[in-house]
């Protein structure tokens, strides 16, 4: 029996179970750092925490953890690989995924992305559902593509940085580290590390502020 292991009991870890199950996984065990106060996500059973996962981990075949802020998840990666942990990468069959495109350890692909031509994520990348990676993108560890959100061909994205839904960036554009792009900005310019941008064009927030030109 193929067994999954999910760290990170939420909404998002259901939508990861889906996924694996859809996938031709035989069955999930969920844990979470909130265990034991947390013991079911709907009609699955926590069966504890990131402790009683390492002691446990020569019972799965893979490992995923669905945690969705970006820092945490690639420090709960490192941490499961130095324990010797499988990571597993789940690509939802609903999902449409090139031949030439090389997925990270760790990452999940939700119903409906589609990634194209030699396109590279690092790890622990979540493409959401309905997004689009075009060709030959390059996305660092730990980014996350939410719903709907779209890059165009050689995209390059740093290590921790979100595109909110519905989001879109266009080609050749790079985005620095822990970089934030708000929901249903379109991202004409090269965007710098820990910014945050909103809006049509993409511009910086500071102080609450949103400055008069573009990023």
């Amino acid at each position: 029996m193929k067994q999954l292991a999910i760290l990170g009991a939420s909404g998002h870890g259901k939508v990861v179970a889906e996924a694996a199950l859809a996938s031709g996984w035989d069955g999930v065990d969920f844990y979470d750092d909130a265990w034991p106060d947390k013991r079911r996500l709907g009609k699955w059973v926590v069966s504890g925490n990131t402790m009683a996962l390492l002691k446990t981990l020569s019972r799965f075949e893979g490992v995923i953890v669905a945690i969705g802020r970006n820092p945490i998840r690639i420090d709960k990666i490192a941490l499961l690989q130095e324990a010797g942990a499988r990571m597993a990468t789940i690509v939802h069959p609903a999902a449409t995924i090139s031949a030439s495109a090389l997925l990270g350890a760790g990452t999940v692909v939700m119903a409906g992305a589609v990634v194209n031509a030699d396109t590279v994520t690092g790890r622990g990348t979540i493409l959401n559902t309905s997004c689009s990676v075009d060709h030959d993108c390059v996305l660092g560890d730990g980014v996350h593509i939410s719903p709907g959100a779209h890059l165009a061909g050689d995209v390059r994205v740093g290590k921790l940085s979100w595109v909110g839904i519905g989001a879109a960036v266009c080609q050749g554009v790079t985005i620095g580290c822990a970089a934030l792009i708000g929901a249903g900005a379109v991202v004409v310019d090269n965007i710098a590390n820990d910014l945050t941008v909103v809006g049509v064009p993409a511009k910086r927030i500071l102080n609450g502020f949103e400055p008069s030109k573009s990023v």
